[in-house]
């Protein structure tokens, strides 16, 4: 055993140096600081059976991302004097053998609200203490301690975006200077018989050689992530206007948006640092917008879906998920050959860019994207879980509780509740991108379509399809579905599955289902008599 006390600093998302409060305390009053970081076969091993390379939870986008943060944070611990343990397996037996191997008298960690990591952090805070280990797990992944927005709110947390903030108020921590540089760390002490390593490549994870211009543009890190903050918020003009839904949803090689996401999903740039730096913005500047659709209020939806998420029981389930309507999903033609047109056609760059950009992230949840003739939810009465699914995979900004939160608002399941607003992918797009320039990026084989049957090919008189090297039914696929009368039916079963819910008062079971079903697959063209109420959310 290694001689002399020890703090172990165990990061998982947090992967960062600045305003990093686990870290600061770790590195107090301590002779060694161990950085451990583990690679967890859960997250990280290769999964042969999916539809994309990747592992069961993540796509090798996001889990490249990863690992270029990873590089980041050891080069930057080791310019402290430090750098990151890389271990592997099951992280709760992992880090429990540390604490075993090493003499550590303190164990810090960021707190997570997702479930997966509560449950670790169980087994892990039940052995520290039992071992008399100090534990220390700081809430820094938000701006605020979702537990304490939800005992302010009775025990249950908070379904209106304007409730929340009332609750929320300002940051306890905001009129103070956070801590963002570091001169030094402790030294690593002995590690005993752990295997330690680098941090492991892509190939190293058996994932074999993967083509460069298969990956995302966004690379990993604090250090990239702090760069992209700066050049932010160097245009204060752009900061004190932004307005969200405004800007224009086709943006892909200039978005209209920070594209901070998934520095923020992974911790590699402080949220309270960013909220700092706007705030900074804000008060050198005459007027500038204000919650929701400000900068600001983007940072405070972030908080609102992982405070709901955390008092919600099931929340990436229907049943069992009291905040969620219970629905009768199925797809009326070809089962999972649609849900793979939809995930093929709607999902057009996501593989590549590794990130949904301005609206085209709701716009495919409820059938708004331009780029996707085959919307999920409102014409394919789909579960909004197996969009879920494919988001989860395919972006290196999925969130657990944004993007279950997004997908149960979007598809009326909770939050929201205007079923009747199923905008057509066609005008949509004309709309936004008159031109079809993200079609035609993402979709090279229309580039060449004349913008007036960009969004309708299959429109297109033979000559000008001829003409356009693009004849649909060979080049590209005939339409699947009519979209008037897809979504016309769609909205029929939600009135029917809403009215079943209201008369239920929410305790809808299997058998309420089936019989739901029964009924609409006898009377497919009856119109749904069920008047449209304004229905408020669940508890």
């Amino acid at each position: 055993m290694a001689s002399g006390s020890g703090s172990l600093m165990w990061f998982r998302k947090g992967l960062r140096i600045h305003d990093n409060p686990a870290l600061e305390d770790a590195a107090k009053g301590t002779r060694f600081l161990y950085p451990v970081f583990v690679i967890d076969p859960h997250y990280m091993e290769p999964d042969p059976n999916s539809f994309s390379p990747g592992s069961p939870r993540a796509g090798l986008n996001r889990i490249r991302f990863l690992l270029e943060s990873l590089v980041d944070l050891d080069l930057s611990l080791k310019k402290l004097g430090s750098r990151l343990l890389v271990l592997k397996g099951e992280p709760s037996e992992v880090l429990i053998r540390c604490l075993k191997e090493w003499d550590v008298t303190k164990l810090c960690f960021e707190y997570d609200t997702e479930p997966y990591y509560q449950a670790l952090d169980v087994k892990v805070k039940t052995y520290a203490s039992n071992a008399g280990i100090e534990v220390f797990s700081p809430v820094s992944h938000t701006l605020f301690n979702p537990a304490d927005i939800i005992h302010k709110n009775g025990g249950r947390p908070p379904l209106t975006y304007q409730s929340f903030v009332r609750l929320a108020g300002q940051p306890s921590w905001a009129s103070s200077p956070l801590s963002i540089t570091v001169s030094s760390l402790p030294h690593v002490g002995d590690v005993g018989s752990c295997e330690i390593s680098e941090v492991p490549t892509i190939e190293e994870l058996g994932y074999g050689e993967s083509p460069q211009d298969g990956f995302s543009p966004f690379r990993g890190g604090e250090s990239e992530a702090l760069k992209r903050l700066r050049k932010s918020i160097a245009d204060k003009v752009w900061v004190a206007t932004f307005e969200k839904p405004k800007g224009n949803p086709s943006a892909f090689l200039k978005p209209a948006t920070t594209v901070l996401s998934p520095y923020l999903k992974f911790g590699c740039l402080s949220c309270r640092y960013f909220y700092q730096c706007l705030q900074d913005v804000y008060r050198n500047v005459k007027r500038h917008t204000s919650p929701p659709v400000s900068l600001v209020g983007q940072l405070l939806w972030r908080d609102f879906f992982y405070t709901v998420a955390l008092g919600t029981p099931n929340f990436d389930q229907m049943r069992g998920n009291r905040i969620c309507k219970q629905m009768t999903y199925w797809c009326r033609y070809l089962g999972m050959t649609m849900m793979n047109c939809w995930r093929l056609g709607g999902m057009l760059g996501q593989d590549t860019l590794g990130l949904m950009l301005s609206w085209f992230r709701s716009a495919l949840q409820v059938g708004l994207d331009a780029s996707s003739s085959t919307p999920l939810c409102c014409m394919f009465f789909n579960s909004w879980r197996s969009g879920r699914d494919v988001f989860e995979r395919l972006l290196i900004d999925s969130d657990w509780a944004i993007n279950n939160g997004n997908w149960l608002w979007l598809s009326c399941s909770s939050f929201f509740y205007q079923y009747n607003r199923i905008y057509s992918p066609i005008s949509f797009g004309k709309k936004y991108d008159p031109n079809g320039d993200y079609i035609r990026h993402f979709l090279p084989v229309l580039k060449d379509m004349p913008k007036e049957y960009i969004y309708e090919p299959w429109t297109a008189p033979l000559s000008v399809q001829t003409k356009a090297k693009c004849i649909i039914g060979r080049d590209y696929p005939k339409p699947v579905v009519p979209h008037d009368s897809e979504s016309k039916e769609c909205r029929r079963k939600m009135a029917e599955a809403y009215t079943l819910n209201q008369k239920l008062k929410g305790v809808v079971s299997e058998e309420d289902l089936k019989n739901l079903r029964r009924k609409l697959e006898e009377h497919p063209e009856q119109e749904g008599k069920s008047k449209r109420t304004r229905q408020k959310p669940v508890g």
